[in-house]
Protein backbone atom coordinates (compact mmCIF):
# COMPACT_ATOMS: atom_id res chain seq x y z
CA UNK A 1 0.00 0.00 0.00
CA UNK A 2 1.10 3.34 -1.05
CA UNK A 3 1.33 5.94 1.32
CA UNK A 4 1.77 9.87 0.14
CA UNK A 5 3.70 11.59 2.69
CA UNK A 6 3.50 15.60 1.72
CA UNK A 7 6.57 17.30 1.65
CA UNK A 8 8.13 18.81 4.62
CA UNK A 9 8.41 22.41 3.41
CA UNK A 10 4.68 22.65 2.44
CA UNK A 11 4.31 22.19 6.54
CA UNK A 12 6.48 24.15 7.47
CA UNK A 13 6.37 27.07 5.04
CA UNK A 14 2.77 28.44 6.38
CA UNK A 15 3.92 28.11 10.29
CA UNK A 16 6.79 30.41 9.86
CA UNK A 17 4.72 33.04 7.90
CA UNK A 18 2.22 33.15 10.63
CA UNK A 19 5.12 33.58 13.28
CA UNK A 20 6.60 35.85 11.47
CA UNK A 21 3.30 37.93 10.96
CA UNK A 22 3.26 37.46 14.97
CA UNK A 23 6.46 38.72 15.70
CA UNK A 24 5.76 42.01 13.14
CA UNK A 25 2.36 42.47 14.56
CA UNK A 26 3.90 42.72 18.08
CA UNK A 27 7.29 44.42 17.11
CA UNK A 28 5.17 47.52 15.90
CA UNK A 29 2.69 47.38 18.98
CA UNK A 30 5.65 47.86 21.44
CA UNK A 31 7.08 50.90 19.05
CA UNK A 32 3.82 52.58 18.91
CA UNK A 33 3.30 52.36 23.33
CA UNK A 34 5.28 54.96 24.70
CA UNK A 35 7.76 54.74 27.70
CA UNK A 36 7.45 56.73 30.44
CA UNK A 37 10.17 57.41 32.76
CA UNK A 38 9.87 58.78 35.97
CA UNK A 39 11.69 62.08 36.05
CA UNK A 40 12.39 64.22 40.11
CA UNK A 41 12.39 67.91 39.79
CA UNK A 42 15.46 69.77 40.95
CA UNK A 43 14.38 70.66 44.13
CA UNK A 44 14.51 73.54 45.62
CA UNK A 45 16.99 73.27 48.66
CA UNK A 46 19.72 71.91 46.22
CA UNK A 47 23.21 72.40 45.15
CA UNK A 48 24.14 73.49 41.94
CA UNK A 49 28.08 72.41 40.72
CA UNK A 50 30.15 74.46 38.51
CA UNK A 51 32.16 72.60 36.20
CA UNK A 52 34.64 75.80 36.95
CA UNK A 53 34.61 74.93 40.75
CA UNK A 54 32.58 76.33 43.86
CA UNK A 55 28.71 76.01 43.86
CA UNK A 56 24.96 77.59 44.24
CA UNK A 57 23.12 76.56 46.98
CA UNK A 58 19.84 77.40 46.90
CA UNK A 59 18.35 77.50 50.59
CA UNK A 60 15.44 75.47 51.77
CA UNK A 61 12.88 76.34 53.49
CA UNK A 62 9.90 77.74 50.88
CA UNK A 63 6.70 75.47 50.74
CA UNK A 64 5.29 77.64 47.80
CA UNK A 65 6.30 80.12 45.50
CA UNK A 66 3.73 82.20 47.24
CA UNK A 67 5.70 81.58 50.28
CA UNK A 68 8.33 82.88 48.94
CA UNK A 69 7.22 85.80 47.33
CA UNK A 70 5.74 87.20 50.97
CA UNK A 71 8.84 86.78 52.79
CA UNK A 72 10.71 89.41 50.32
CA UNK A 73 7.57 91.49 50.36
CA UNK A 74 7.81 91.37 54.23
CA UNK A 75 11.15 93.10 53.59
CA UNK A 76 10.54 95.42 50.31
CA UNK A 77 7.36 96.68 52.35
CA UNK A 78 8.85 96.91 56.29
CA UNK A 79 7.96 100.66 56.92
CA UNK A 80 10.86 101.31 59.20
CA UNK A 81 13.17 100.12 56.34
CA UNK A 82 11.37 101.82 53.79
CA UNK A 83 11.66 104.56 55.77
CA UNK A 84 15.50 104.18 56.37
CA UNK A 85 15.96 103.49 52.42
CA UNK A 86 14.14 106.84 51.54
CA UNK A 87 15.80 109.02 53.94
CA UNK A 88 19.05 108.90 55.61
CA UNK A 89 19.94 106.08 53.61
CA UNK A 90 19.08 107.75 50.56
CA UNK A 91 21.51 110.38 49.64
CA UNK A 92 24.56 107.92 50.62
CA UNK A 93 23.25 105.15 48.45
CA UNK A 94 22.59 107.24 45.43
CA UNK A 95 26.23 108.55 45.52
CA UNK A 96 28.02 105.26 45.49
CA UNK A 97 25.51 104.15 43.41
CA UNK A 98 26.56 106.65 40.91
CA UNK A 99 30.37 106.10 41.69
CA UNK A 100 29.91 102.61 40.59
CA UNK A 101 28.13 103.58 37.42
CA UNK A 102 30.32 106.18 36.48
CA UNK A 103 32.59 103.75 36.47
CA UNK A 104 30.95 101.54 33.99
CA UNK A 105 30.59 104.48 32.10
CA UNK A 106 34.74 105.11 32.07
CA UNK A 107 35.05 101.20 31.09
CA UNK A 108 32.69 101.60 27.92
CA UNK A 109 29.90 99.45 29.40
CA UNK A 110 27.22 102.24 30.22
CA UNK A 111 26.28 105.03 28.04
CA UNK A 112 24.35 108.00 28.38
CA UNK A 113 21.70 106.60 25.37
CA UNK A 114 21.31 103.52 27.21
CA UNK A 115 17.94 102.07 28.00
CA UNK A 116 18.80 100.96 31.35
CA UNK A 117 16.88 98.89 34.22
CA UNK A 118 17.70 98.27 37.71
CA UNK A 119 16.28 94.89 38.90
CA UNK A 120 14.84 94.80 42.38
CA UNK A 121 15.24 98.86 42.86
CA UNK A 122 12.98 99.00 46.22
CA UNK A 123 13.00 102.38 46.30
CA UNK A 124 14.91 103.28 43.25
CA UNK A 125 18.09 104.49 44.66
CA UNK A 126 19.91 102.85 41.91
CA UNK A 127 17.50 104.64 39.09
CA UNK A 128 18.41 107.91 40.81
CA UNK A 129 22.14 107.22 40.69
CA UNK A 130 21.92 106.39 37.22
CA UNK A 131 20.10 109.62 36.06
CA UNK A 132 22.24 111.57 38.37
CA UNK A 133 24.79 110.77 36.09
CA UNK A 134 23.31 111.26 32.64
CA UNK A 135 21.20 107.48 31.80
CA UNK A 136 17.91 109.66 31.67
CA UNK A 137 16.11 106.50 30.60
CA UNK A 138 16.03 104.56 33.19
CA UNK A 139 13.43 102.23 35.12
CA UNK A 140 13.42 99.80 38.08
CA UNK A 141 11.25 96.87 39.01
CA UNK A 142 10.84 95.27 42.17
CA UNK A 143 7.86 93.29 43.71
CA UNK A 144 6.31 96.64 45.80
CA UNK A 145 6.09 99.75 43.10
CA UNK A 146 7.79 103.06 44.47
CA UNK A 147 6.98 105.60 41.25
CA UNK A 148 7.70 107.10 39.63
CA UNK A 149 11.27 105.37 39.43
CA UNK A 150 10.21 101.48 40.50
CA UNK A 151 7.59 99.61 39.01
CA UNK A 152 6.00 96.64 39.98
CA UNK A 153 8.10 93.29 38.40
CA UNK A 154 8.88 90.38 39.32
CA UNK A 155 12.23 89.07 38.06
CA UNK A 156 11.63 86.09 37.56
CA UNK A 157 9.24 87.14 34.69
CA UNK A 158 9.93 90.58 34.02
CA UNK A 159 7.28 92.68 32.61
CA UNK A 160 8.90 93.72 29.72
CA UNK A 161 9.22 92.76 26.15
CA UNK A 162 12.42 90.46 24.00
CA UNK A 163 15.39 93.05 23.99
CA UNK A 164 14.00 96.10 25.90
CA UNK A 165 17.32 97.19 27.44
CA UNK A 166 21.15 98.23 26.38
CA UNK A 167 21.89 97.82 30.32
CA UNK A 168 20.64 95.98 33.26
CA UNK A 169 21.88 96.49 37.01
CA UNK A 170 21.22 93.86 40.50
CA UNK A 171 22.22 93.50 43.39
CA UNK A 172 19.40 90.88 44.28
CA UNK A 173 21.13 87.97 42.88
CA UNK A 174 21.20 86.42 46.04
CA UNK A 175 16.90 87.09 46.61
CA UNK A 176 16.15 84.63 43.25
CA UNK A 177 14.54 81.73 44.45
CA UNK A 178 15.32 80.36 40.64
CA UNK A 179 18.67 81.80 39.49
CA UNK A 180 18.18 80.73 36.33
CA UNK A 181 15.20 82.25 35.64
CA UNK A 182 16.45 85.30 37.20
CA UNK A 183 19.51 85.53 34.77
CA UNK A 184 17.12 83.95 31.77
CA UNK A 185 14.87 86.76 32.05
CA UNK A 186 17.93 89.17 31.81
CA UNK A 187 18.94 87.71 28.65
CA UNK A 188 15.88 87.84 27.15
CA UNK A 189 15.35 91.18 27.80
CA UNK A 190 18.92 92.96 27.08
CA UNK A 191 19.24 93.86 23.61
CA UNK A 192 21.76 91.52 21.80
CA UNK A 193 24.95 93.41 22.37
CA UNK A 194 23.86 94.68 25.92
CA UNK A 195 25.64 94.84 29.44
CA UNK A 196 24.57 93.74 32.56
CA UNK A 197 26.85 94.27 35.92
CA UNK A 198 25.55 92.20 38.90
CA UNK A 199 27.11 92.68 42.61
CA UNK A 200 27.06 89.70 44.35
CA UNK A 201 28.58 88.16 48.05
CA UNK A 202 31.46 85.45 47.72
CA UNK A 203 33.50 86.07 50.63
CA UNK A 204 30.48 86.28 53.39
CA UNK A 205 27.03 84.79 53.51
CA UNK A 206 23.81 87.47 52.53
CA UNK A 207 21.53 88.02 54.71
CA UNK A 208 18.16 86.38 56.21
CA UNK A 209 16.15 86.96 53.30
CA UNK A 210 18.59 85.84 50.80
CA UNK A 211 17.19 82.49 48.69
CA UNK A 212 20.83 81.19 47.54
CA UNK A 213 24.40 81.07 48.34
CA UNK A 214 26.60 81.80 45.58
CA UNK A 215 30.39 80.23 46.48
CA UNK A 216 32.63 81.51 43.38
CA UNK A 217 31.63 83.21 40.12
CA UNK A 218 31.25 79.85 38.59
CA UNK A 219 27.85 79.12 38.83
CA UNK A 220 26.70 82.69 37.66
CA UNK A 221 29.10 82.74 34.33
CA UNK A 222 27.49 78.79 33.68
CA UNK A 223 23.68 79.96 34.18
CA UNK A 224 24.15 83.19 31.02
CA UNK A 225 24.23 80.33 28.04
CA UNK A 226 23.67 84.03 25.87
CA UNK A 227 26.22 86.29 27.74
CA UNK A 228 30.33 86.76 27.22
CA UNK A 229 32.14 86.98 30.59
CA UNK A 230 33.52 90.78 30.43
CA UNK A 231 35.03 91.36 33.66
CA UNK A 232 34.91 90.31 37.06
CA UNK A 233 36.49 92.85 40.12
CA UNK A 234 36.33 93.60 43.85
CA UNK A 235 33.54 96.40 45.44
CA UNK A 236 32.18 97.44 48.27
CA UNK A 237 28.32 97.57 48.12
CA UNK A 238 26.55 97.23 50.85
CA UNK A 239 27.51 93.73 52.07
CA UNK A 240 28.27 92.73 48.93
CA UNK A 241 32.01 92.44 47.21
CA UNK A 242 32.20 91.55 43.76
CA UNK A 243 30.77 92.93 40.72
CA UNK A 244 30.56 90.39 37.48
CA UNK A 245 29.76 92.17 33.99
CA UNK A 246 28.43 90.41 31.35
CA UNK A 247 27.53 91.46 27.51
CA UNK A 248 24.77 89.62 25.59
CA UNK A 249 25.74 87.94 22.40
CA UNK A 250 24.80 89.42 18.96
CA UNK A 251 23.08 88.21 16.60
CA UNK A 252 24.64 86.83 13.34
CA UNK A 253 23.35 87.79 10.09
CA UNK A 254 22.39 85.36 8.43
Amino acid sequence: MNTTIPKLPFIIKPFLLSLLLSLTVLIFIALQTPHHRKTTPQQPDSTISSKSGGGLRIRPGYSSYDEYIQRQLNKTLNPKLRQIWTTRDWERKVRVFAQFFESLKRRNLLLNSSKALSIGARVGQEVAALKSIGVNDSIGIDLAPYPPLVVKGDFHAQPFMNGTFDFEFSNVFDHALYPWKFVGEIERTLKPGGVCAIHVALSRRADKYSANDLYSVGPLVELFKDSKLVEVRKVDGFGLDTEVVFRKNKRRNI
